[in-house]
């Protein structure tokens, strides 16, 4: 059982997540950075090396006894990334972009402990099926791709949008559990 850990994001689905495991506190303090993607990098690279830097952050704040846990996810479509859309106008464009299309999602996890560094991406592959001007316009209505990398959250309305994936439910979620444990257990630790 990890007795503490701390989670570098805002992300309330990210803390749903975790909330489902023997973690004896689970602390969140936000990283304050800029989320800044390195265009020259690989998505997968891209989004691990923002959510390094958000653990870093932290680290910096805190010290590094405890476990700090940072993650970032980015959309990708045709090389282009896909950010949480900056206006309702901006998600219909995405939504449409991501119309009957295949889109990446990779999340960048980073852990730090005793001054140990941890950084790896999950890569899943989502279809959506065909999306109606009336579909896109009440997903909107409903306020859920506000915060969203995409403009979609596969857990909530958006999941009526998907026809395929391809690879780990959770990383399209925003935290690739799988992975996750694996590097815990490298670091000593254990979800169970």
């Amino acid at each position: 059982m990890i007795k503490r850990l701390i989670l570098a994001s805002r992300s309330p689905r990210r803390r749903e997540l975790l909330n489902m495991f023997s973690i004896g506190c689970l602390e969140i303090i936000p990283a304050d950075i800029k989320e800044e993607y390195f265009p020259t990098l690989p998505v997968g690279e891209a989004a691990a090396q923002i959510a390094l830097s958000k653990a870093v952050s932290v680290a910096e704040k805190v010290g590094n006894r405890d476990i700090i846990l940072a993650a970032d996810t980015l959309v990708s479509l045709d090389n282009h990334i896909l950010g949480k859309p900056v206006d309702a106008s901006d998600a219909a464009r995405m939504l449409n972009m991501l119309s009957q299309r295949t889109h990446m999602v990779c999340t960048g996890i980073a852990l730090i402990h005793n001054g140990r560094q941890l950084c790896r991406y999950e890569t899943t592959f989502v279809t959506f099926k065909q999306l109606t001007e009336a579909e896109i316009c009440a997903y909107i209505a409903s306020g859920e791709p506000v915060d969203k990398a995409g403009a979609y959250g596969a857990q909530g309305l958006a999941s009526l949008f998907i026809r395929r994936i391809e690879g780990d439910f959770f990383n399209v979620v925003g935290l690739p559990l799988c992975l996750l444990g694996s590097m815990l257990s490298e670091m000593g630790f254990s979800l169970f």
